[in-house]
């Protein structure tokens, strides 16, 4: 019996008297220093890094004898991409609309230090030069009794957003979530709305504690290339995208208003209110955007299999999701370094995964398990989504989606936070998993940033599937208070999407591995419950027709 298919097999020979393998930290370790490396630089999306990550999992996918789970006989699903980086000279030019003469007058804002952006026409040269509307929030909740778009047109407009949602009032604590950020708070949706209504272009004001993070996180983020799905460029709906996604830092939006004799304050304190109307600010944006593009023929999602033992439940599937991919090479940082390692972020949950793989593969569950590394998550969680559209399984097959991004390396803890697990059955079984392990369930300590929205599990959760995203705890051992939250400090400010994000000395790879077996624990639960998890009824995506 050739190897890969004795290790399958030999559990079941054996019986229940075999103890399940559990993750390996020196092979996760190993895993993790590999994907972070400068060779790989920054694994970025459509570049030569990423091919090497992706084909890295591959071949780790084989090693380990998983079932090829892509179109072909093959690990490797293609995700079609249309990148496009914008000229770092190109400057936007807002100007009084009245008595305009030329471009000499006006603010000019520039590119990297003013405002970051790209457009969704896939194109390499768009020009916008179009009044400007702030639309406060950008919201339209008919649920909530909220409407930011009250008698406007702004078919051809630009269109400046506030990030976040409206904040909750004594009166209604739980508007739009409470200190819970909502979808309609992201700047997905605020894009997505402005789409449907016509826009040009959308001008998102940045504040550090709005997002949650500093600009340079947005400026490494948005200011290189970015991807959308690619778009046949015959659809005459690729011309109603926006032709400019932007953001502005909060000083150049002071700036920009000032030329309309407003001020940010009053602004943003009208838009709190039901009773906001867009103001029309008297103003004119231009901007001659000039992109290089690709289109990426050749980045994937790396889809692999271990086939449940159960001959009825086999069909049914947990999918456990890890994003490869990172910023790749860009901006110089402080000491002259241009690779976005991404080894937090997230060459731990590839890691993680892969250990995992490897542990199932030796003792299968009842149900099968996709292991799922997707691409181009930094874009806009671009592989999921493409997956979650174009399953490589039934799609009503999937029962429950787990997501590692990204996983401890800083202590040992004694909690862990399941993002999502309170919309569905998935609360019991993280809480039965936590109490085996005498750890304690600490729900999200950051709503307000809105991470659920932010990685793998969303597209997944979109669709009615049960998903979390298992996250690092708070409550670390030996650790003084205040400890947890000035790591995340430091994380969010130094290390985020920056340069820094790498190997270093103080990873504890024994934390890696904690977090690997809690995850590995809670997906074999799933995999081998009589039933499948089932969504909260009243969840906002829950579907009426879900099984």
């Amino acid at each position: 019996m050739p190897r890969a298919a004795l290790a399958l097999a030999l559990p079941l020979l054996l019986g229940a008297a075999v103890a399940a393998p559990v993750p390996a930290e020196r092979t996760i370790r190993a895993h993790v220093v590999f994907l972070a490396s400068d060779l790989l630089e920054g694994r970025g999306t459509g570049a030569r890094g990423g091919e090497l990550a992706s084909s890295y999992v591959a071949t780790q996918y084989d090693v380990l004898g998983l079932q090829r789970g892509a179109e072909g006989d093959s690990y490797s699903q293609i995700v079609p991409l249309f990148g496009v980086k914008a000229d770092p000279k190109t400057e936007l030019l807002v100007k009084p609309t009245t008595g305009m003469t030329g471009d000499s007058a006006g603010l000019l804002l520039g590119f990297g230090d003013d405002w970051v952006g790209s457009t969704a026409q896939q194109t390499a040269s768009v020009d916008v030069d179009a009044g400007v509307i702030f639309a406060g929030y950008g919201i339209s909740a008919p649920d909530a009794k909220w409407d930011d778009w009250k008698d406007v047109n702004v078919a051809g407009r630009v269109v400046m957003i506030l990030v976040n949602d409206p904040p909750a009032t004594a009166a209604e604590p739980g508007l739009f979530g409470g200190r819970a950020l909502t979808y309609y708070g992201r700047w997905t949706y605020k894009y997505e709305e402005a789409t449907r209504r016509g826009a040009a272009a959308v001008l998102l004001v940045h504040t550090d504690d709005g997002a949650g993070y500093p600009w340079g996180v947005v400026r490494s983020s948005n200011g290189g290339e970015r991807f959308d799905h690619e778009i046949d460029p015959k659809n005459p709906a690729l011309a109603k995208n926006l032709a400019l996604r932007a953001w502005v830092t909060e000083d150049a939006a002071r700036r920009l208003l000032a030329l309309s004799g407003k001020e940010l304050e009053p602004l943003v304190a009208a838009a709190a209110t039901r009773d906001f109307r867009p103001v029309d600010l008297g103003l004119t944006a231009r901007v001659r955007l000039k992109s290089e593009t690709q289109r990426v023929r050749r980045s994937t999602n790396v889809v692999g299999i271990v086939r449940g033992r159960d001959p009825k439940l086999a069909s049914e599937y947990v999918v456990v999701t890890a994003h490869w991919d990172h910023l790749g090479i860009g901006e110089p940082d402080a000491d002259g370094d241009t690779i976005y390692n991404g080894a937090v972020d997230n060459a731990t949950g590839v890691g993680g995964m892969l250990g995992i793989a490897e542990a199932i593969a030796k003792a299968p569950p009842k149900r099968s398990v996709i292991f799922l590394a997707t691409t181009a998550e930094e874009q806009g969680l671009l592989g999921a989504k493409w997956w979650t559209e174009h399953p490589t399984v039934p799609i009503e097959k999937v029962v429950a989606n787990v997501n590692l991004d990204p996983m401890n390396v800083e202590a040992l803890v004694d909690d862990i936070v399941a993002l999502g697990a309170d919309r569905s059955s998935l609360e019991k079984d993280v809480a039965m998993i936590a109490k085996a392990r005498k750890l304690a369930v600490t729900p999200d300590p950051r709503p307000d940033q809105g991470t659920f929205y932010r990685s793998d599990h969303f597209p997944f959760a979109q669709i009615g599937i049960p998903a979390i995203s298992l996250k690092t705890g708070s409550k670390f051992r030996g650790k003084p208070a205040g400890w947890a939250e000035e790591r995340f400090r430091v994380f969010n400010t130094e290390r985020y999407h920056q340069p820094s994000d790498e190997v270093n000395g103080e990873f504890s790879w024994t934390a890696l591995a904690q977090h690997a077996e809690i995850a590995h624990a809670l997906i074999l639960r799933i995999a081998n419950a009589p039933s499948r998890p089932k969504l909260d009824p009243d969840d906002e995506f829950a579907r009426p027709s879900s099984p």
